[in-house]
């Protein structure tokens, strides 16, 4: 269940027929992503203007191109069916656009997809510069290179990758792993697969306030990740008390998920935290030095 996107990975668009699958899947393709199909029901048998061929079902597009990946923009009424669907048909890896999916029925995915990995929901999806692109991230701000990038927050993942590539620091690969509360792939997660990647040599997570998937980094980053400097961000940090972030979430209980908690984890785990994005290419800089 490798996070990584690679020449040879072949994509689906769940949600193909529609404005934003369309939209989306141009701009993958002009990426140079692998997109080898689509699903719509009903509309099976029928091509889009690009030429990819639209299929009624996952498993009818598995069984005729082999895709292994699927992105998903499905209205949420129907995006927990769409995981099922891709999970039963053998996809590998499932990247959910969609936002606004019910908390209780991402709790039974997550649960019952276990071998196939998920990103999102709720979330831009990822890329690995140079390869594939598998998500709506604005594929012109990336450059390939040796640094790890984990975000909560979609519109933060561009801007901070902008400011490492204007710094010169390429990335290896990057996650958007989305802003709600139950998602499939966490930071810990991602730094699991960053900590035995070579190409990773250091790591930016970009995090918010609420809930504990800051702290649980800063422990995993303090005891695997002696050898590969990071250095992190959190959104939020000026949230009036009592107020939350947009994303579903941010959510503060008790002395849980504040700003003061995770600068706390991320201190004794010896990962430097910006004050604003634009700290973090000097914060790697000094940190990781010639390794990026």
């Amino acid at each position: 269940m490798s996070i990584y996107l690679d020449k040879n990975s072949k994509v689906i668009v769940q949600g193909i027929t529609g404005r934003e699958g369309l939209f989306h899947t141009q701009r993958m393709l002009a990426y140079g992503t692998q997109i080898v199909g689509g699903v719509t029901p009903g509309k099976g048998g029928t091509k889009i203007d690009s030429g990819q061929p639209v299929f009624n079902t996952v498993k009818d597009a598995v069984d005729a191109t082999g895709a292994t990946h699927t992105i998903i923009f499905v209205p949420p009424p129907f995006a927990a069916d769409a995981l099922y669907e891709a999970y039963d048909a053998g996809i590998a890896l499932a990247v959910c656009i969609t936002e606004g999916i019910p908390a209780h029925e991402m709790l039974k995915v997550v649960a019952t997809t276990k071998s196939m990995r998920i990103i999102g929901p709720n979330c831009p999806g990822l890329v690995s510069p140079g390869k594939a692109l598998v998500g709506i991230m604005p594929g012109h701000v990336f450059k390939e290179g040796h640094v790890g990038m984990i975000s909560r927050s979609g519109t933060l993942t561009y801007e901070i990758v902008d400011l490492l590539t204007k710094a010169g620091l390429g990335q290896s690969t990057c996650v958007g792993i989305g802003g709600d509360p139950i998602i499939g792939t966490t930071f810990v997660d991602c730094l699991r697969a960053f900590a035995n990647d070579p190409e990773t040599q250091a790591v930016v997570v970009c995090g918010e306030i609420g809930g504990s998937d800051e702290e649980d980094a800063a422990a995993f980053i303090a005891e695997h990740l002696p050898d590969k400097p990071a250095v992190a961000f959190i959104g939020g940090r000026s949230a009036p008390k009592g107020k939350r972030l947009g994303h579903a979430g941010a959510i503060i209980s008790g002395s849980s998920g504040t700003p003061e908690s995770k600068l706390a984890a991320f201190a004794a785990a010896g990962v430097p935290v910006a004050d604003r994005p634009s700290q973090l290419p000097a914060l790697l800089q000094q940190r990781a030095g010639a390794l990026v």
